[in-house]
């Protein structure tokens, strides 16, 4: 169980670590409906697959959320790490425990018999990771796509582009240093640091009781960064109250739109865990 409540302390402290640093929303080219005429089924094959899988597994909500902010600290939101193969951003240490792989790779199987070379994997990550977290219990946004899948995933790249949970000492210059062009205050994120499948506010009851995981979950409420929006979600003041859901699917759309390809730039892969 510890180790179970470690990975999704994991996804917490990226979670609001995201939401604390995205201001700029990149790739305007992507819109919600974005397959309405060129493949109207996408959404509903997506959450069918998660679905399938949810049922067995639980845990894949945080697996998928998870490895969706991955994908995004990395060169964007491209899909790059689903590629697999030597040196892959899938093989780098931060990315070995990540989980939901086959939830992608069944609905792109699906998608592809229905429309082929229309739907990227990218865009098929984005949405499953909104699902997984709905499944859980979780809040629900619409995810604007058009997407398209980046053709490059280098383990190096996995090393040094996201943030690392694990280090406490001043997260927030270390995530800033990750993603320089992605910096703002507006939308947090939470769950509960107790459960590995469920989905809500009371993380932010625990870190300020001093029970957060990790110590980096402790900075946020100790982090005068941070800490005030953390209070205002647990409404003690320091500004108008913050609406956890809507905050939530904020933030990752934000996060979703972050260094996207959009256009004729990168390309619809035939195979998630390859380029075409």
């Amino acid at each position: 169980m510890a180790s179970s409540i470690n990975r999704m302390s994991v996804v917490l402290f990226l979670a609001m670590a995201a939401a604390i640093m995205l201001t700029t929303v990149h790739g305007q080219g992507t819109r919600v409906g974005f397959y309405s005429t060129t493949c109207p089924s996408v959404e509903t094959t997506v959450r069918s697959a998660v679905q399938s899988r949810f049922g067995s597994d639980p845990t894949v909500m945080a697996g998928l959320l998870r490895m969706h902010f991955h994908d995004c600290f990395v060169q964007g939101c491209d899909g790059s790490v689903l590629i697999s193969g030597t040196g892959t951003e899938r093989t780098a240490i931060p990315n070995l425990s990540l989980n939901g792989f086959t939830v992608v790779d069944d609905a792109k199987a699906q998608l592809e018999a229905a429309c082929p070379g229309v739907v990227s994997c990218a865009d098929i990550l984005a949405l499953a990771a909104r699902d997984a977290v709905v499944l859980a219990n979780g809040p629900t946004w619409a995810v604007p796509t058009g997407r398209r899948d980046g053709t490059v995933s280098r383990a190096q790249d996995a090393g040094t582009g996201g943030p690392d949970p694990s280090i406490a000492a001043d997260f927030l210059p270390t995530l800033r240093s990750a993603c320089p062009q992605n910096n703002n205050g507006a939308a947090r994120v939470a769950m509960d640091t107790g459960s590995q499948n469920e989905f809500d506010t009371s993380y932010y009851t625990n870190i300020r009781n001093g029970r957060g995981v990790l110590e980096s979950d402790q900075r946020l409420w100790t982090d005068n960064r941070t800490g005030p929006f953390v209070g205002r979600f647990l409404g003690l003041g320091g500004g108008p109250n913050l609406n956890f859901n809507a905050e939530f699917g904020q933030a990752m759309v934000r996060m979703g739109n972050v260094g996207v390809r959009t256009g004729t730039d990168g390309e619809i892969r035939r195979v998630c865990s390859a380029v075409n």
